[in-house]
């Protein structure tokens, strides 16, 4: 039965949390390289100029179509938040990282087949309450969430972020990196938020 959180409907001005498993629940990174290269997927489509392949050929470029506002990857699985401006966007987004990625993955391994389970999920952030919320739960899906290498956390917290990251709106919710810390260890409240939006989440 497919889940009910893969992207039927894609809408336009709507935050959406993103989320892919490796096949078998493999892994899809296994060194640091392959994060680096997953995550200057998102570059080569979300930067300010556009890029091209090694034959001037450009690829998609999005910027502006939609915006990349918080991730996290895990070993054998990825999360996103994603505001999409315009209609159809994160399809062309998520094909094009995924296709991209998946033919760097196969190559280096020599592997073939599906590198990802299914097609990504994705779920749309419904309430105000989920958006809140959403980036707390990626941030801390790690367990050494304070010091993990491959989060947006950092860019939360006073680093200043890539410029095809855009976590803007997130962070002007809160009045400071400071409360957004704060914000992140507390506990108590993200197990309340967690019992109150588990149901939304993409992946679960």
């Amino acid at each position: 039965m497919p889940s009910r959180n893969v992207v039927k409907v894609s809408v336009p001005d709507a935050y959406y949390h993103v989320y892919a498993r490796g096949h078998g629940r493999h892994a899809i990174y296994r060194d640091d390289e392959d994060y680096r290269v997953f995550l200057n997927l998102f570059k080569r489509h979300l930067s300010i100029e556009a890029a091209a392949d090694p034959n001037s050929r450009v690829y998609a470029h999005l910027r502006g179509s939609i915006e990349l506002l918080c991730y996290c990857l895990m070993t054998n699985h990825f999360h996103l938040l994603l505001y999409q401006i315009d209609e159809l966007a994160m399809q062309r987004l998520m094909r094009g990282v995924l296709t991209s990625y998946s033919r760097y993955f196969n190559k280096k391994y020599d592997l073939s087949g599906a590198l990802f389970e299914t097609t990504y999920k994705a779920s749309m952030v419904t309430s105000d309450e989920y958006l809140l919320h959403i980036s707390r739960y990626i941030h801390l899906n790690p367990k050494q969430w304070r010091t993990y290498s491959y989060s947006s956390l950092p860019y939360y917290l006073g680093e200043a972020p890539p410029e095809w990251l855009q976590p803007q709106r997130i962070t002007e919710l809160f009045s400071s990196t400071a409360k957004y810390q704060e914000f992140v260890e507390d506990h108590e409240d993200y197990k309340a938020a967690m019992d109150a939006i588990k149901p939304e989440l993409a992946g679960e």
